[in-house]
């Protein structure tokens, strides 16, 4: 119990960069010497440092010194105990070891839900808060066939298509994490508050911020550097020219991650970044295998997918299922794309949207739904 009270003192106190408290740890031997040094102590440490090439400020000295008050560490302590908010640092053995070797690690993570298994693969997926209707079906869809496979599901769980990768994945079971840029203890945005307290039973909530720390602009950016360093690959789904996406994209070149995008229509905005990062050498993606040939023994179910539709669906509605996508298609376009009488493409749509494999999502479009087995 002390051990991990000041462990989590040295972690959460500061702001301090963790080339910062490791030295302070290695000068000390531990959190618990450094949390009792004497001014002496702190003086000879920064000394130290300095020769090292680690620089320690007055006013870093002062945060050591002012944030060595006992009574307050243990009601912090005891609050994140009390609501199940969990940590991990980079003294403990279930610290992400992809963390590690990334610039600026977070020395504390905390977490909500099940601790980081270091032995999956990772699969972060990022793209547009304000999506299509195709990005969000591609997001879902190929979220869930990659998490149905046992691949971690990583993203920010903003708005868009984060949420909808982390709903993917959560549709088949799979385990998905959100990287936060607030406090773990704050959901944001608000209405995500069912889907962060769902995730947590199958993967979890992760943020460097403590508790009650507000979703401010600069955390965000910073968030990115975790997103792509806990992840494998990392896939975007639809991205203007200049998106917070590539930020993330730009962190995971650097850490030598593969890359993949989603290609749209080169008359779609939110197809910019996707499209220019394919033409850059990014992995071009149209189906779950070209992101699980990379990673894992896997076999192509679709032929099995069409014999299980065959048995469900009549002649008539597995014609018009075929012509579907999940971009949205309108009911006159799929007169003519299947030749069939507008009176039996509507009662087929109605069996369809019944048998739960189409959603309508505007008035007479219509997209394929992803079918989680």
């Amino acid at each position: 119990m002390e051990r991990e009270l000041f462990k989590y003192w040295i972690g959460a106190f500061s702001n301090f960069r963790a080339d910062k408290i490791q030295a302070i740890i290695e000068y000390f031997t531990s959190p618990k010497e450094a949390f009792y040094g004497t001014d002496g102590d702190l003086k000879d440490m920064r000394r130290v440092c300095q020769e090292k090439g680690i620089k320690f400020t007055d006013r870093d000295i002062e945060k050591i010194k002012s944030s060595r008050d006992i009574e307050l560490l243990k009601i912090n302590y005891d609050y994140i105990c009390n609501h199940q908010i969990n940590y991990v640092t980079m003294l403990d053995g279930l610290y992400p070891d992809k963390l590690r070797h990334i610039y600026d690690p977070p020395f504390l993570l905390y977490y909500k839900g099940k601790e980081l298994d270091n032995n999956r693969k990772f699969i972060s997926i990022v793209g547009a808060r304000e999506c299509s209707v195709y990005g969000r079906e591609s997001a879902k869809y190929l979220a869930g066939a990659i998490a149905l496979e046992g691949i971690t599901i990583i993203s920010g769980l903003a708005r868009g298509i984060d949420s909808y990768a982390h709903m993917g994945a959560l549709s088949v079971q799979g385990s998905t994490y959100g990287i936060m840029g607030c406090g773990i203890d704050v959901c944001y945005p608000v209405e995500n508050l069912n889907l962060y307290m769902e995730m947590q039973s199958n993967g979890g909530i992760i943020s460097e911020y403590g508790p009650g720390v507000k979703p401010l602009p600069y955390h965000f950016p910073m968030r990115n550097r975790i997103i792509s360093g806990l992840c494998d690959g990392i896939l975007v789904i639809e991205a203007k020219e200049k998106s917070g996406s590539l930020i993330t994209v730009d962190l995971g070149l650097e850490q030598g991650k593969n890359i993949y995008a989603l290609p749209g229509r080169i008359t779609d905005k939110l197809s910019d970044g996707c499209n220019n990062l394919i033409k850059m050498g990014a992995k071009l993606v149209t189906r779950p295998q070209d992101i699980l040939e990379d990673f894992i023994d896997y076999t192509d179910d679709s032929e099995q997918d069409r014999l299980m539709l065959c048995k469900i669906l009549n002649k008539d509605e597995l014609i018009i299922y075929e012509n579907l996508s999940l971009s949205p298609i309108h009911i006159e376009e799929l007169v003519i794309l299947t030749g069939l009488k507008i009176s039996k493409i509507m009662e087929s749509l109605l069996s369809l949207e019944l048998k739960d494999i189409i959603d309508q999502p505007m008035k007479n479009y219509y997209t394929k739904r992803y079918i989680s087995s």
